[in-house]
């Protein structure tokens, strides 16, 4: 059976679409945009054309045609007295459009460390061990809560393994701490631009979300976040200090000093997502971490970006009675994570300090690759500096982020457009361009994003990219 989307639904994905004329196009490349992004799955329903108008207070004729160029280009199918529906992104034997083989920067995330079969080796001969143990843990292996608590405490914050819980992946750890703590309405802080999943797991627990501006170039914008803080009384305060995704920014002492000093006032829990803090590009001064002090901070971590995205072990570190209320509220969702995953974890975590000089290396190599060939082909186009992290959160001047990104797509370059990554509409000026791949693949690909800026920029783009987009789908 189809899944439906409501007309509700579909106006708060879309956000800001009308950035340009006429209505119908902007409203059809923003869907088109949300399939491209995975964010409409193929076979859902859409809204009927008059509940989706009165919605978006349009005319019915302004989505009658917006469906209709839909249904030109192969996104949806429309059956009398069945309304329409997604199809699947597919690709025809003479081109490569829709092709998730081609250039895929969608995900930021870096190769596999190359030890890491090795490890896998090591693990798997411990087998007739593992298998000794019941398979259900719900903190995780005490071997491995410790090498995490020994690492914190290496790096500055005393921790004892009883604070760590291990997940699967530190998507699976924000969702049990948002359902855990967050009841309807409740509201949560969170950078604009930020982490698209997070977001996505804040609202899915019933949360509502407060942005607070966060700029590559100048970091974040603390009046906005004292404001936040006294004005709405959040929950929780989701931050990333250390190589912000999408920004690559990292806080100085001054903001963190700043957002300890709001969350404290308005009785705010700090959560902080540290899945990028290992990615160190260049040898900076250590800084305190953000809400050290604070035995309400919740931390999440993972081995995702530093070891490989197909190991899937994350972990949150908490004081002892969220940890036991993440213990009891588990179990509704799963058992604990994979046995096998976490023995080759905790032999892992004994040698992050050998990888990630190893990761700095090759996020060095994309970064300044990616960096160079932007000056060299858009150097209209602003590119920030960052010190880590997987990617630049770059500036077009011009709101045609979606734009570009369709076009791209239609050319073998699969991007996520800048509003992806906002928590309230906007964001089109700016574009999230990783550099985890191959300096090869990114000098390709910003061949490509030149040729596809050429055509947006010149107002060509959707004619040609319309044909093109049509002969993608089969």
């Amino acid at each position: 059976m189809d899944s439906r989307l409501s007309a509700r639904a579909l106006v708060e994905l879309l956000g800001l679409w009308r950035t340009s004329d006429p209505a119908f196009a902007a409203l059809a490349d923003g869907i088109r945009l949300l399939c491209l992004d995975n964010r409409i799955a193929p076979e859902t329903a859409l809204p009927a054309e008059r509940e989706l108008a009165t919605a978006l207070g349009v005319s019915r004729t302004t989505v009658a045609a917006a469906y209709g160029s839909l249904r030109g280009t192969g996104h949806i199918l429309s059956r009398q007295g069945s309304g329409s529906v997604t199809r699947p992104l597919g690709r025809t034997a003479s081109n490569r459009w829709f092709d998730r083989g081609g250039i895929d920067l969608q995900q930021a995330s870096p190769p596999a460390w190359p030890g890491l079969p090795g490890v896998i080796a090591e693990a798997a001969a411990g087998a007739t061990a593992l298998v000794s143990r019941s398979g259900f843990d719900i903190l995780g292996h005490v071997e491995l809560r410790a090498a995490i608590a020994d690492r914190y405490t290496h790096n500055g914050l005393r921790t004892d393994p009883d604070q760590i819980m291990v997940t699967t992946g530190a998507q699976h750890a924000l969702g049990l701490i948002a359902r855990t703590l967050l009841r309807r309405a409740d509201r949560v802080l969170i950078e604009t631009p930020s982490y698209p999943h997070a977001m996505e797991t804040f609202r899915h627990a019933g949360g509502r979300l407060v942005g607070v501006p966060v700029d590559a170039a100048h970091g974040w914008d603390l009046d906005r976040a004292a404001q936040a803080f006294a004005r709405t009384r959040p929950v929780l305060a989701y931050l990333m200090p250390e190589f912000q995704n999408p920004t690559g920014r990292r806080m100085t002492a001054a903001e963190r000093a700043a957002f300890e000093s709001a969350a404290a006032d308005a009785g705010s829990a700090l959560l902080i997502d540290e899945t990028t803090a290992d990615l160190a590009i260049d040898d900076l001064p250590p800084l305190r971490p953000l809400g050290a002090d604070d035995e309400a901070t919740i931390r999440v971590g993972s081995l995702g970006k530093s070891v490989w995205g197909g190991l899937r072990i994350g972990w949150i570190r908490a004081g002892d009675d969220l940890i036991r209320r993440l213990r009891a509220a588990r179990p509704a969702q799963d058992l604990g994570t994979p046995d096998l995953e976490q023995a080759i974890a905790t032999r892992v975590v004994g040698l992050l300090d050998e990888i990630l000089p190893q990761r700095a290396a090759l996020l060095r190599a994309g970064r300044d690759t990616l960096t160079a060939a932007l000056a060299r082909e858009l150097p209209e186009w602003t590119v920030p500096s960052v010190d880590g992290g997987v990617a630049l959160w770059v500036g077009l001047g011009e709101p045609l982020s979606a734009a570009l990104v369709i076009d791209a797509a239609a050319h073998g370059l699969h991007l996520s457009s800048g509003p992806r990554f906002a928590v309230e509409g906007g964001q089109e000026r700016h574009l999230r361009i990783p550099f985890t791949a191959e300096p090869r693949v990114l000098e390709q690909a910003v061949k490509i994003l030149a040729a596809s800026w050429g055509r947006v920029t010149t107002g060509s783009p959707r004619g040609a990219t319309t044909a093109a987009l049509a002969e993608a789908f089969v």
